[in-house]
Parts: structure tokens; sequence; C-alpha cells
């Protein structure tokens, strides 16, 4: 609950609260306190328990922490009823991008031999950007008094 506050602070809460309430009165108010979040969280707690029953015995297994989108697909997709375990654990994104680089690599080592045949030689498809000059010019000329 108080995951946020450091030593710091909670020495400082508690400086405040003998000042505000006086060490006379202090342990009466963390009792409380203490009351009031024990009587909210039944009340939260019986308040599940209903919502539960009124579903009917087909959600007797349903968390409201489900209702976070963030857990609710984290929940299924961690299930294995889809078998995507099996494909993340399958597919190496690192050994795929080795193998296209490497691919590509080595057509470009072989595309200046293959490209002097005048096609691809093979079978093979060059992979290669050659400057084409046939589209040197397609801008029209720059003209100032247009802009």
């Amino acid at each position: 609950m108080f995951n946020d506050i450091g030593p710091l602070e909670l020495v400082t809460i508690v400086v405040l609260a003998v000042l505000v309430f006086g060490p006379d009165k202090l342990p009466k108010v963390i009792q409380d306190v203490m009351r009031t979040i024990r009587k909210i969280r039944e009340f939260s707690e019986s308040a599940k328990e209903d919502i539960r029953q009124e579903l009917g015995p087909e959600f007797k297994n349903f968390e409201f922490e489900d209702l976070n989108p963030k857990t609710f697909v984290r929940k299924h997709l961690d299930s294995d009823e889809l078998g995507l375990k099996e494909i993340r654990n399958g597919f190496d994104l690192k050994k795929e991008m080795a193998e296209v680089t490497d691919a590509v690599h080595s057509r470009e080592a072989d595309s200046p031999a293959s490209s002097s045949g005048g096609g691809s030689a093979g079978g093979r498809i060059d992979m290669t950007k050659k400057p084409d000059d046939s589209g040197k010019d397609d801008r029209p000329p720059f003209d100032a008094d247009a802009t």
C-alpha cells in the first residue's frame, strides 16, 4: 500500500501526526483509521462476493483484477491454449536477422560476377541497387519567380 513512501517521508508523516493530533489523541486516531480501513476492505470483499454469486457458477473463478486490460491480455497470452509459447520460443530474431544479413551479403559479393553476364545467373535475383540513369532530370527546373 505504501510502496512509494521512503523512510524520510514516513518520519515526516509521523512528526506531523504528532504535532496535529498530539501524543494523547494519536493512538485513538490510529485505531479509528485502522478500523475504517478494515471496514472498507470488508465492504469491498462482500461486494465482490455478491457480484460473483449474481454472475453464477460459470464465473466462480472470475477475478476483478482481470478487468485491467494489461492483466487480461497477459493472462490469456501466457496460457498455452493458442500455442504462442511454442511460436515465441521457436522464433529467434537474432538468428533470423543473421541469416537475412548473410544472404544479402553473399548476393552482393556474387552480383558483380553475375551482372557481367547481362542477367541473373543460375535463377538468382540481383538485389543490389543500381543507378538508374534514365530518370536523371525528372524534376522541373527551379523557378524563383514562381515561388
